[in-house]
């Protein structure tokens, strides 16, 4: 008798926390859940936000942030990597040093810059910082 053991693909997402849960790690969780895939979750941002706008957002200090990357990466392998909204190109370097040290088979980079009700989140300047640091890095 043959016996198959089958993994559940494993998704970190790195991002903001959606207290409206429409978007953000929220939205993540439950992509993730429809599509039969474990996902866990690493907060660079807390928003204040519902359908109508964004009515304030805290960030995530840079250590804490590396705190939870490694705490989720050395103990459960991840498959995937996925980036939402990062407030800092500061928080972007920790989680390309993190992958340095926990490699996974794919980092997944999606610079949420607006929210859906059209709040500005992340200047022009923080994606063109994301794409040089992605560059220095891997270079």
């Amino acid at each position: 008798m043959i016996t198959l053991k089958l993994r559940i693909p494993h998704v970190l997402t790195v991002a903001g926390s959606d207290s409206g849960a429409g978007a953000g790690i929220q939205a993540d969780l439950k992509a993730c859940a429809a599509r039969g895939v474990y996902c866990s979750t690493v907060i660079a941002a807390v928003t204040a936000q519902n359908t109508v706008g964004v009515q304030g957002m805290n960030i995530v200090p840079e250590d804490f942030v590396a705190e939870q990357l490694k705490s989720v990466l050395s103990d459960m392998h991840a498959d995937v990597v996925k980036t939402g909204m990062l407030p800092s190109i500061g928080i972007f370097k920790v989680i390309i040093q993190s992958l340095k040290q926990f490699p996974v088979r794919a980092l997944v980079v999606d610079p949420v810059m607006v929210s859906t009700s059209g709040d500005v989140l992340a200047g022009p300047s923080i994606l063109c910082g994301f794409w040089y640091a992605f560059y220095i890095q891997v270079h």
